[in-house]
């Protein structure tokens, strides 16, 4: 292990790029908003949607701009919070691993230039759409770089079962979904859901810590994959009912669930995102127990339909998995905002 350089404590890189009083000001009612929802006093329907990965700082910000615009049209029955992923976990370690790693996906790994680039970008969105954004904790100890930024964070499937994640999500103040591992085993997202909500006192970069527990930590379904590789989904009506269950014999109040329309609940089909999206609102028309439960959808959308591997240079192309364009999320955005 080579020691490279010492990069910038979280507080050195807030005071280096600050946060404004005006920009805090959006981020502390968005957050509200945000909450709200997670606590039953907004009954508005939360939509997570943007890219994969935050690959490209143009081509997000134009697909922000974008978002906004529609957002302004369904406002009163969805709440928007985009995705800005910039750090992407590798199944074997290699490839693409976001703009944390790579400001420029063509270029070499630089992680101080990342840190800088992610938050400039996180700040930029406040700023320019008024949203504030969903990220993935990745790296735990990584997070209080964008901490006083973001308004929702999501535990990957392969990191769910691991014990910093679940203690640091205990402490980090904002609703933080745990997905249901790779393999499928409900349980594991239980017993994390219920770290995460329970006070905890642990070592985190290196300071001795304790936290009073998040109320806000919710499942998150994303179906899984069998021991022979293939795809289930774990969305239906019938595996909302079982999760309603095991809430309560976990002992947990204020159920609450987001719904993942693609990875192996689509088998990464992305224009499956669609059917599935609305096949989750009829199971909420059906039941009211499940309309109370499923707080929103997570869908993976871009500018231009499906996937391109680094260097094809289309713009607004995903570079990781395959995400649905920006003429069929306009219009599944409206058409949700109908049916709901």
């Amino acid at each position: 292990m080579e020691f490279i350089r010492k990069l910038p404590t979280p507080m050195e890189l807030k005071e280096q790029f600050p946060v404004s009083k005006e920009l805090s000001r959006i981020i502390d009612r968005r957050l509200d908003e945000i909450k709200a929802v997670f606590e039953g006093r907004d009954d508005r329907f939360l939509l997570i949607i943007g890219p994969c990965s935050a690959d490209n700082e143009d081509a997000v910000m134009d697909y922000l701009t974008r978002l906004a615009g529609v957002y302004d049209k369904v406002k009163e029955r969805i709440l928007i919070i985009p995705r800005v992923y910039t750090n992407k976990p590798r199944t074997k370690g290699t490839g693409y691993k976001g703009m944390l790693h790579q400001p420029d996906p063509e270029g070499n790994e630089d992680l101080l230039a990342g840190i800088i680039a992610i938050r400039e970008m996180h700040t930029r969105v406040v700023r320019e759409t008024g949203f504030t954004c969903a990220e993935e904790m990745l790296y735990p100890e990584n997070h209080r770089y964008l901490s006083d930024l973001l308004s929702y964070v999501a535990v990957g499937a392969r990191s769910v079962e691991d014990q910093l994640h679940r203690i640091v999500a205990s402490g980090i103040g904002i609703p933080v979904g745990m997905k249901n591992p790779t393999g499928g085993d409900i349980t594991v997202m239980m017993n994390s859901i219920s770290a995460a909500r329970s006070r905890q006192k642990f070592l985190y970069r290196g300071w001795e810590v304790k936290t009073e527990g998040n109320p806000l930590a919710h499942a998150i379904l994303r179906g899984y994959v069998d021991a022979y590789g293939i795809n289930h989904a774990n969305y239906h009506y019938e595996d909302l009912r079982t999760l309603i269950k095991s809430y309560k014999d976990n002992g947990l109040d204020n159920p609450s669930v987001i719904i993942d329309c693609n990875h192996a609940n689509s088998g990464k089909k992305y224009l499956e995102q669609i059917r599935i999206a609305k096949d989750v609102i009829h199971s909420r028309h059906v039941s009211k127990t499940i309309r109370g439960i499923v707080r929103g959808l997570m869908i993976e959308s871009y500018i231009e339909d499906g996937a391109q591997k680094i260097g094809e240079g289309v713009y607004g192309k995903s570079i990781t998995d395959p995400c649905l364009g920006w003429e069929k999320s306009e219009r599944l955005i409206l058409e949700l905002a109908e049916i709901l």
